[in-house]
């Protein structure tokens, strides 16, 4: 067994927490890698192709007052542009192909779901006085992403969802308590940054929110039946490099 050591009584002695989540790194760490790149290429192809093709009126979302106690912070852009990264941790520390296809699965589920509502019922963020000349980074953004897509927010739901992943990942580990409230923070943060951007305001966050916690209630699901609690239980080490 991948890193099994034994005591001073030559019994084997636990795994620590570190070790463990190395090992379920290595573990089918290239299909890991193809999956998450290959699943973002082909979401970003659909998010654009909707976005361009709409099949009814733009409706611009209002402002409430959380938009107005938020404010603009072009400073938040790193994390909001960290969703990214956020995302390919709930792949890399999948257990084993079972819950890999499941966080891939529910995330095209999430996604369907989304652009659905862009196709449908589209919407776009109003227009903020703001010289976005003056945000270099902010400008890139607006000019790729321009203002449609905007309710429910993607960039929410993908987020509350890889949260709940990733906790149910650190709890099966044993990770240390910090690294949860880390995980905790973090999802607070780009949830902060798609409003402090200006990329969507508060409704669409909000609203994704909601399908992000559904979609993750049915993942939690998924992952707590007989089928998941059997391969949880086998070694976690096929598949390394």
């Amino acid at each position: 067994m991948i890193g099994a050591q034994r005591d001073a009584t030559g019994a084997l002695a636990p795994q620590s927490w570190q070790r463990r989540l190395r090992a379920r790194v290595r573990t089918l760490w290239v299909l890991k890698m193809l999956s998450t790149a290959g699943g973002i290429a082909l979401f970003f192809y659909a998010y654009f192709l909707v976005m361009r093709h709409p099949l009814g009126a733009v409706t611009v979302m209002p402002v409430i007052w959380v938009d107005e106690l938020i404010g603009f912070q072009p400073l938040a852009f790193p994390l909001y542009a960290f969703l990214w990264v956020y995302i390919s941790l709930g792949t890399a520390l999948a257990r084993n192909l079972r819950e890999l296809v499941a966080f891939g699965l529910t995330s095209l589920a999430m996604s369907i779901a989304g652009l659905a509502f862009f196709m449908l019922l589209p919407t776009r963020t109003p227009d903020f006085a703001i010289n976005w000349a003056s945000h270099p980074s902010i400008q890139f953004l607006k000019r790729v992403d321009v203002a449609g897509n905007a309710c429910p927010s993607l960039h929410a739901a993908f987020c509350v969802f890889t949260a709940v992943a990733l906790n149910a990942q650190l709890a099966s580990l044993g990770a240390a308590r910090w690294l949860r409230v880390c995980n905790v923070l973090i999802c607070v943060g780009i949830l902060y940054s798609t409003v402090a951007t200006r990329q969507h305001v508060a409704l669409d966050a909000i609203a994704g929110v909601v399908l992000g916690g559904v979609a993750s209630l049915a993942y939690l699901s998924a992952m707590a039946s007989p089928g998941a609690e059997t391969n949880s239980k086998q070694p976690s080490t096929s598949g390394r490099a």
